[in-house]
């Protein structure tokens, strides 16, 4: 029996995830900022399979209770496996050019609040010996773009922290996976018009576990994405910085 934890566990990619873990019968410790949201998640997943399903509040930018929320969780579950970092915002990049605060706030949400608890969780795991990390990144922090490179820039942040632990931790035995989505229909993105390359949290979901279970270092979701990031991280800069991307 698997004991994972789920950090953002109320997210469209974390609860299709989540419904995969619970049908091989995991024990999940799930953490999310909405109460009511988080025990329906949980109902849902009792329902599903999972062993044992266990539950904790918590806003990601009170970094204060980051430490105590892991501990509760490696108690509850007696122990700790897997943990699946999901949490996030899609900022209004406009409305960041405007205004420090707001991109600090972003920043915050998407870079700094998973690097602190990636601090804690990092420590523990190494000194266990064992165990996986995943973390939603995103395609986006390959790549500064002006469409939206306060998000890119948070997403990148952590994708080069995660290359960094993953090098750190290797020689304790622990894997860390880096999953970099591309467009995913979610509840964070309904005012975006969706075609072909879009992709459901249920299909990220599956690429996700095939990842974590074949021990992955980086997967892009679907994987045509990691041939689109290639060309456009290839093109000069000279270039880029005319295109409208």
């Amino acid at each position: 029996m698997r004991k994972t934890l789920i950090i953002g566990a109320t997210s469209a990619i974390a609860q299709a995830t989540a419904r995969l873990f619970a049908e091989a019968g995991d024990a999940l410790f799930l953490v999310a900022r909405n109460a009511d949201k988080l025990a329906a998640t949980a109902d849902d997943l009792k329902q599903r399979g999972a062993s044992t399903v266990h539950t904790a509040t918590l806003d990601v930018l009170d970094y204060d209770q980051h430490k105590s929320v892991i501990d509760a969780a490696i108690e509850a579950l007696v122990g700790l496996d897997l943990v699946l970092i999901a949490h996030g915002t899609l900022p209004d990049q406009k409305a960041c050019e405007q205004s420090f605060e707001l991109t600090r706030k972003e920043f915050e949400i998407n870079a700094l609040s998973t690097i602190s608890l990636l601090t804690h969780l990092a420590n523990h795991f190494e000194r266990q010996g064992q165990g996986t990390i995943a973390v939603i990144s995103s395609v986006a922090g390959d790549r500064g773009r002006q469409s939206n490179y306060v998000y890119g820039s948070a997403k990148g942040a952590v994708t080069i922290y995660l290359q960094g632990l993953r090098n750190r931790l290797y020689k304790s035995g622990v894997s860390v996976l880096s999953v970099k989505p591309g467009f995913v229909d979610t509840p964070m993105t309904t005012a975006f018009d969706k075609g072909a390359m879009w992709a459901s949290p249920e299909q990220i979901a599956l690429v996700v576990t095939k990842a974590i279970r074949k021990g992955k270092d980086v997967v892009y979701a679907p994987w045509f994405w990691r041939s689109i990031m290639l060309a456009i991280r290839s093109i000069p800069e000279f270039l880029f910085k005319t295109l409208r991307l």
